[in-house]
């Protein structure tokens, strides 16, 4: 997955406050056709997000984090009014060990969001595209470390192989490659944390922001006043552009959550590669970034890794 906020792990509880069944169309047949239109397309839409986020070029990383948590908390709170869903948050924020647990998905996702879109302004993004198929990998192993869950040999065998993928990446470079373990690990744990607090996607996503609100509402303020920010700005594009940003990091979570409830498991992990892919693709044929032989040899072993893991679940399931 890329510039999402949600997890295969977490997928169930996106679907719902309980992990609600999907979604039954008319006749009792599952409508995962639907499910499959949504999700691909949120999945479609995240592989796409950087052309976005180049158009904001100009404006910092961090900056832009900024301005995307920000705008993002003034559009989830004028949508969780329109669905009604006040009561439930407020609820939310009165449990201290749901707030403390969001408090830190919040900080993690914002520095999993600013890694991202320093990718994009530095024109790395093979390598996070690298770190988002190594995502699910982390997770296996984040299962088997912090809920105790049992490593067959074959999953074994493919976190190995993630880790053999990045050690090919740091002789490339001649440095440990940050940006791949960086964004797994926090997407990883991001995934992690969301998994043990059961609240609707949007309702997690609008108190992670709302949590945020007052320092990045602050930093806005201060850089407006002190005319080092970049909004507000003659530029009349580019101040929409930064504002529609929130828009459009809620939007498709909300498709991915409808789409998640209409159709299995097995069928959203395949999706969720989808967005990496595009990202890959757009890096090499759209941004002109290099794809190196050993870029080949590394991305070869991750899916050759994912490869493993769709088939274990396969045999499993015979």
């Amino acid at each position: 997955m890329t510039d999402s906020d949600i997890t295969l792990e977490d997928s169930a509880i996106a679907a719902g406050d309980s992990g609600a069944p999907m979604e039954i169309a008319q006749g009792g047949v599952p409508d995962e056709s639907a499910g499959i239109a949504l999700a691909g397309f949120a999945y479609a839409f995240w592989g796409i997000m950087p052309l976005y986020w180049r158009r904001l070029s100009s404006v910092g990383p961090f900056e832009l984090t900024v301005h995307r948590i920000l705008w993002c908390a003034i559009f989830v709170a004028i949508v969780a009014l329109g669905r009604g869903r006040l009561p439930h948050i407020m609820a939310i924020i009165r449990t201290p060990r749901v707030l403390a647990t969001l408090a830190l998905t919040s900080v993690l996702i914002t520095c999993n969001w600013t890694i991202y879109i320093y990718c994009i302004a530095t024109h790395q993004l093979v390598e996070a595209s690298l770190g988002y198929y190594i995502n699910p990998l982390i997770s296996i192993a984040l299962g088997v470390f912090l809920f105790g869950e049992h490593m067959s040999r074959l999953r074994l065998a493919a976190v190995v192989l993630a880790g053999i993928s990045v050690a090919i990446k740091a002789v490339e470079l001649g440095h440990f490659p940050w940006i791949a373990p960086a964004l797994a690990l926090s997407f990883g744990f991001y995934g992690y944390f969301r998994k043990l607090t059961p609240v609707d996607s949007l309702d997690g996503l609008t108190v992670e922001t709302w949590i945020l609100l007052p320092v990045t509402l602050g930093l806005v303020v201060f850089w407006g006043l002190s005319g080092t920010g970049a909004f507000p700005s003659p530029d009349l594009t580019k101040d929409g552009l930064l504002m529609f940003g929130g828009p459009l990091t809620a939007l498709p979570l909300a498709m991915f959550a409808a789409g998640a409830r209409r159709m299995r498991l097995s069928t959203l992990g395949f999706l969720q590669y989808l967005s990496p892919s595009i990202t890959l693709l757009l890096a090499t044929f759209g941004f002109g970034e290099k794809f190196t032989r050993m870029d080949g040899v590394a991305f070869g072993i991750v899916w050759l890794a994912l490869v493993i893991v769709a088939l274990e679940g396969r045999f499993k399931r015979a």
